[in-house]
């Protein structure tokens, strides 16, 4: 199947020039020139953007910068299928407040460019290069100039969806439109095994089937380790896998897995095309934050070719234990960590995949772009990731609360 259309609207080059001052200013007041100002970006209904502004005095910016981007799914496409899109740029000087970033902040001028995308969404466009003037000139007073560049680039991507929770071992599909389609199976497993070995080059995964005929988990999974989810492909052969090499265990003297001890999961590939040994693509780390926000801290590594001792962080952040959210990877952060030279494309997006709350059903959504799937086993990797990040949650639940079973089980056979 092919990927789903997805553009990415990019607002960049921003930069502010403001007329000279004909008299000082007031003893109550400065020139904006001498405070921050900043952009508000909102197109139609999108949550809006703030990007702070350089202010330059030659006919050509010195210095820019740039917005994030709107992402524009295939339901927003149809939705505007020959219907202009109007972007709106607020230019403010001042503080940015609480309050939308706008409190205590004073309203320099305001644009707006309507645009109008091509029915071909195939390649890039630009829809403005220059100054705009922010407002007409009262009193022949000239008024302030704002320049952007506004391009749209296509950006396709791969989208799919586990069948169920990833530890009650589901089918996930791929999804275009009203199309789902079986591409991959799941199978968890709590295989209790000892730690893997440390040449991961020749990692069988029948030596971390192991378990302990006779053990028993302890009240509320106290000791949670040992659990794996491995991805196969439609002919039933194992793609990526997903393995806890770190516990995650309590801090001493308290009921949560802590920032500094946090659990930890590989992300394998088969070695050579080999389903036999095993190669690592990756390595993420989680942990219960402290704070007034209950979140999810999560760390990423990806590893380069010469392995796990030279992982480079591409993804940190922290997801709301009670209303979950999305964990992505930037490209930017790839391409600064020194990986872009290995990935096709100059930018573009990565991978996001939902991760809902604590104690709610999970069926993660994961979209990875088009331009890092050479095949379906590059996409089963983030699958994997996808998976170890969901199982997170539960493996960072609260030590005082018990697991559900699935969780809890023995896999004592895992040749299926």
């Amino acid at each position: 199947m092919d990927p789903c259309p997805f553009l990415r609207l990019m607002v960049e080059s921003l930069a502010l020039k403001l007329p000279s001052p004909t008299k000082p200013p007031p003893l109550s007041g400065v020139h904006p020139s001498s405070t921050p100002c900043f952009c508000k970006i909102r197109i139609n209904t999108f949550p809006s953007h703030t990007a702070l502004l350089p202010v330059c005095s030659a006919a050509a910016p010195d210095a820019t910068t740039s917005a994030p981007a709107f992402h524009l799914d295939p339901a927003a496409l149809r939705r505007l299928a020959g219907k202009p899109l109007a972007l709106t740029l607020s230019v403010y000087n001042g503080p940015m407040g609480r309050s939308c970033g706008v409190r205590g902040a004073k309203l320099l001028g305001r644009v707006q460019l309507s645009l109008q995308f091509p029915t071909a969404l195939s390649r890039s466009n630009t829809f403005h290069n220059g100054w705009l003037n922010l407002g007409p000139a009262h009193n022949n007073k000239p008024s302030p100039h704002l320049h952007l560049v506004v391009r749209s680039q296509p950006d396709p991507r791969f989208v799919f969806q586990f069948g169920g929770e990833p530890e009650c071992s589901p089918v996930v599909f791929q999804i275009q439109g009203n199309i789902r389609q079986p591409v991959f199976s799941c199978k968890f497993s709590n295989y209790r095994s000892r730690s893997l070995p440390s040449d991961f080059t020749n990692m069988n995964p029948s030596r971390w089937r192991r378990c302990s005929t006779g053990e028993k988990e302890r009240q509320g999974c106290r000791d949670r380790k040992g659990w794996m989810i491995m991805i196969h492909d439609l002919s039933g052969s194992p793609v990526a896998t997903a393995s806890m090499v770190t516990p995650f265990v309590p801090s001493p003297g308290s009921d949560r897995v802590s920032r500094s001890n946090p659990g930890a999961w590989l992300i394998l590939r088969p070695n050579g095309g080999s389903v036999s040994s095993w190669k690592p693509w990756g390595r993420l780390e989680a942990w219960r934050e402290r704070g007034p926000v209950d979140g999810l801290g999560y760390k990423v590594e990806l590893f380069s070719e010469k392995g796990p001792a030279n992982g480079v962080p591409i993804a940190e952040g922290t997801l709301s234990v009670k209303r979950g959210g999305d964990f992505c990877i930037d490209y930017n952060v790839m391409k600064d960590a020194g990986f872009g030279s290995r990935l096709p494309g100059e930018e573009g997006f990565v991978m996001s995949s939902s991760v809902d709350g604590e104690g709610k059903v999970s069926k993660p959504v994961v979209q990875v772009g088009a331009q890092h799937v050479t095949c379906m086993a590059d996409a089963a990797l983030f699958i994997a990731l996808s998976a170890a990040v969901d199982l997170s949650m539960d493996a960072c639940r609260l030590f005082s609360h018990k697991l559900r079973k699935e969780l809890c089980h023995h896999e004592q056979d895992y040749s299926k």
